[in-house]
């Protein structure tokens, strides 16, 4: 029976690889570097809002006094990619080194978040929820990834990177 814990890991693995594929472009690739961005961003981020906004909370509520710190260092590490790393990455122009530096870390900051996630959350998860409560998340991530509610969260999440990387750099391509 498919469960969440195994998409969200599914997913992890494809921004390892959208990382990686990204990591070895050149600075004159361009084209390459905003197509990959566009693909990393297109798993990223409707994977974090999903989290923030359903997973996590239904952690939290559940989670005994160390696996809350699991929720708090999760949440930290999902604000420095949304409020740090993505809008200076957006600031740079694609073919600098600026924009290499800032998708290298966004990179190592997602692994590992995933990592973390992957041997710390989703084991303290499996004794938290059931076998069922974990296939019906994954229902219910799949169903909320083609709602319009999802569109709208992550539309959101871009307008705000694109304003942070204005203000970070008027001139910013973002």
């Amino acid at each position: 029976m498919p469960n969440i814990l195994d998409t969200l890991e599914s997913e992890h693995d494809r921004l390892r690889e959208l990382f990686a594929q990204i990591n070895k472009t050149a600075d004159p690739e361009t084209d390459a570097r905003h197509d990959l961005l566009k693909r990393i961003e297109a798993v990223l981020i409707p994977h974090a809002k999903w989290e923030e906004t359903v997973f996590y909370p239904a952690f939290e509520d559940r989670a005994n006094h160390d696996q809350k710190l699991i929720y708090a260092e999760a949440i930290q590490e999902h604000r420095a990619v949304e409020l740090a790393v993505l809008p200076d990455i957006h600031a740079a122009d694609v073919d600098s080194r600026q924009f290499a530096g800032s998708v290298q870390v966004c990179g190592e900051l997602v692994k590992h978040h995933a990592h973390e996630e992957e041997t710390k959350m989703f084991d303290a998860a499996r004794q938290l929820f059931s076998a069922e409560e974990l296939a019906d998340f994954d229902r219910k991530y799949a169903s909320w990834k083609d709602s319009s509610g999802a569109d709208a969260i992550t539309s959101y999440a871009k307008v705000k990177t694109a304003a942070m990387a204005f203000m970070r750099n008027p001139g910013s391509p973002a």
